[in-house]
């Protein structure tokens, strides 16, 4: 039996060994994967419950700008004008 022989065997028979052990690698990755977030879950519980509780935000209200009501806009073909002067060619 040649070297290549063996190790052929020997990864079939550890693959039917795993097979019967009904777990494969990935099953067992997914399984530590969960526990790892099931720990840090419990970690983050127990820190939320020891801080003191944060008081409420409290949104700020924006100042409105005071808006001339009898003030108008300028017309479009002086505000072109005024834009052309003004060095802004577009």
């Amino acid at each position: 039996m040649t070297k290549q022989d063996r190790n052929r065997a020997d990864a079939r028979f550890n693959k039917t060994n795993l097979a019967k052990a009904g777990k494969s690698e990935q099953e067992v990755a997914a399984k530590a994967v969960l526990d790892n977030m099931a720990r840090l879950k419990a970690l983050r519980l127990a820190r939320e419950a020891a801080e003191p509780p944060l008081p409420p935000a409290v949104k700020k209200a924006r100042a409105k700008s005071p808006k001339k009501s009898g003030e108008k806009a300028p017309a479009l073909s002086d505000w072109l004008a005024g834009q052309q002067s003004g060095g802004r060619r577009t």
